[in-house]
């Protein structure tokens, strides 16, 4: 591991003027917690003097690539773990796609750690054992003090020293720390953070978040049958590939939606789980 990382004398001082210190990290996760094989994707830790931000990687790409050919793509981040926060904060702002809108919430998510003696080497760390229970779930993770930042992954903030290495009890999030690069400049995340590339994040609460997701699974293509509705016969939508004609056919579509919603509902946060009909 010691071959990936900027050396750890970096990491002993503060963050300068508009410094950027960011970490890579490997999250392998279950969409539905009864699978046995996993997603991955990577997830970028930027801790900059004044905000914390944690995203996926997918999200910088694509934006980059924008800018540099000039661009008009989008990317939508299924983790459901965009958030930022001041520096030595708990106070998170979430941002989260539901059907075609992109929204931010406020949460407090204060963790209590439980610091084990025990320890492990990786190469030339020292990282040390900690766990928490938060978000529904059991978590151990393993920091080291060499690097003294006090972050982690998503929420997982407070400990004395660097998250490496994260999971839950069953193993449906794992976090690895693969890469570190130290930025001389604050990251911008204007485009794909604070808005979605064009859509700036609308604030709601839990209980407007809850509503929209409801609404959502209801009828995930509203749209679509606002368009049959008013069009007159031998329509032809298509939908994932698949060319609907009919109100039956949408409706069949519709439930076949909804047993995916059902399945794949399985955030970090299992607590705050969409309890659908």
């Amino acid at each position: 591991m010691k071959s990936i990382f900027t050396i750890t004398a970096l990491f002993t001082i503060c963050l300068f003027h508009s410094q950027t210190h960011r970490f890579i990290y490997e999250l392998q996760y279950k969409m539905d917690s009864t699978e046995t094989g996993y997603q991955k994707q990577n997830m970028i830790l930027d801790i900059n003097p004044k905000e914390v931000k944690f995203y996926g990687q997918d999200l910088a790409i694509t934006d980059s690539l924008n800018k540099k050919f000039g661009q008009n793509s989008s990317y939508t981040d299924m983790s459901g773990q965009v958030v930022k926060r001041k520096v030595n904060s708990f106070d998170n702002e979430n941002f989260i796609n539901i059907k075609a809108g992109y929204y931010s919430f406020k949460t407090t998510d204060k963790i209590n750690w439980n610091i084990s003696n025990e320890v492990k080497k990786v190469e030339n760390y020292t990282l040390q054992k900690a766990t928490t229970r938060f978000g529904g779930r059991n978590w151990t993770a393993w920091f080291s003090k060499d690097i003294p930042l006090n972050e982690g992954p998503f929420k997982f903030r407070g400990l004395p020293g660097l998250v490496f290495e994260l999971s839950d009890a069953g193993n449906n999030f794992i976090y690895h720390l693969v890469k570190s690069q130290k930025l001389k400049e604050t990251y911008p995340t204007q485009d794909f953070l604070e808005s979605n590339f064009g859509n700036k994040a609308v604030p709601i609460n839990e209980k407007q978040k809850q509503k929209l997701m409801m609404e959502f699974y209801n009828d995930p293509f509203a749209f679509e049958r606002n368009t049959i509705s008013k069009t007159a016969t031998n329509l032809n939508i298509n939908i994932n590939g698949k060319e609907i004609r009919t109100v039956d056919e949408l409706n069949t579509q519709t439930k076949s939606m909804q047993e995916v919603i059902k399945k794949y509902n399985n955030p970090v946060e299992i607590d705050k789980a969409m309890r659908y009909n």
